[in-house]
């Protein structure tokens, strides 16, 4: 990835402080309430004029707008801190979107999505690693792939960069198959979860595990259906708890072989870790589902989270597209995408057959 170095005139013509993320913020805003209305306006057209047309919802026409602008006009660096924002807004919406859970509820869906990820992560994390072995990655491009591709996507690259002492261009090159790999993942498998008939619960289940980003898996599961999109954001929050752990893993291996520094004795110095690399958002999840689930929470207050979660995934949703410039994806190089490739086709179709089979053979965490 590209850096600029911005020429003093450039410098002191720009806003700064909390101004600076307010055009960026504004963009977002645009780009998300283009896709909500285009959306409006296409169902009703389409239902005017008796048309066979998909029903595509706004997620994914924000996403477009965002791509289109991206990609060809490109995005002036007045906007970037505020649509580099998108992140915060996806971890305010997650937060918020807790009160739609009781804590049963969590623990039954949750507990069903653990076993499926360590399943999912041991098979995905093994093939990726043989697979950038036979393509002659470095090792650790090989783990960072494999990190990213079976946890949480570029959190977890960017959690694991110094803890492995990965060099800056394997992290880039990371980052960018990920990053490309859940754009595909997020135009291709709402229209797979509507050819094979998968209900909202089984699709969000495999969305929440086999998108790798968590901004993107929110958007996958969204552009499928409201319900599914709730369920996604539930397993892929499972799925983000286990960053320290999977990190901690990597961190020994070659802290062993005298590539890492080496992580100081004891088993408390490794829940520090652990902790550290801990997704503190999750907590925020739960908290909030807590509250709901003792009624500490009243239904107006119940309505007014989850308007918050909307409009925070609305900007989100946005974000995703206008960060997404497929001429830096470009540069990536076709070895660590063909790697990445390799382990979305993996994870994707491992964690489709374990989500058929939990849910239509053994009834696993199905929400009442």
């Amino acid at each position: 990835m590209s850096t600029e170095t911005p020429t003093p005139a450039a410098e002191t013509g720009r806003l700064r402080g909390p101004l600076a993320y307010l055009p960026g913020i504004v963009l977002l805003i645009a780009v998300g309430l283009l896709g909500k209305y285009t959306e409006i306006w296409v169902n009703a057209v389409v239902k005017d004029h008796h048309w066979r047309f998909p029903d595509i919802e706004y997620v994914l026409w924000a996403i477009i707008f965002g791509l289109i602008i991206a990609n060809t006009v490109g995005v002036h660096r007045i906007f970037k801190p505020g649509i580099g924002s998108y992140e915060f807004w996806l971890k305010a919406g997650i937060v918020a979107l807790g009160s739609r859970f009781v804590l049963g509820d969590v623990a039954k869906l949750g507990g069903t999505s653990f076993v499926l990820i360590l399943i999912d992560m041991t098979v995905a994390g093994a093939i990726i690693l043989t697979v950038a072995r036979l393509l002659n990655l470095s090792g650790k491009l090989g783990s960072l792939l494999a990190i990213g591709t079976s946890i949480c996507g570029v959190s977890a690259i960017v959690a694991a960069r110094g803890t492995i002492r990965a060099r800056n261009a394997d992290v880039g090159y990371a980052i960018a198959a990920i990053l490309t790999l859940g754009a595909v993942a997020l135009f291709t498998l709402p229209a797979l979860g509507h050819g094979l008939g998968l209900t909202d619960h089984e699709f969000g289940l495999w969305a929440g595990l086999a998108v790798d980003n968590t901004a993107e898996t929110t958007a996958t599961g969204y552009a499928y259906s409201d319900a599914a999109g709730k369920v996604a954001v539930l397993v892929k929050s499972t799925r983000n708890a286990l960053i320290g752990f999977v990190v901690l893993g990597f961190a020994l291996f070659w802290a062993a072989r005298g590539e890492a520094d080496a992580l100081a004795p004891g088993l408390r110095a490794k829940a520090a870790f652990v902790w550290e690399k801990f997704p503190k958002f999750v907590l925020g999840f739960l908290a909030v589902s807590a509250l709901a689930t003792v009624h500490w929470i009243d239904k107006a207050q119940l309505t007014n989270l989850g308007n918050v979660s909307k409009w925070a995934f609305l900007l989100t949703f946005a974000g995703v597209g206008l960060n997404t410039d497929f001429r830096e994806l470009g540069r990536t190089g076709w070895r660590p995408l063909a790697v990445a490739v390799v382990g979305l086709v993996v994870v994707a179709t491992v964690s489709l057959g374990l989500v058929l089979f939990t849910v239509r053979v053994l009834h696993w965490g199905v929400a009442d």
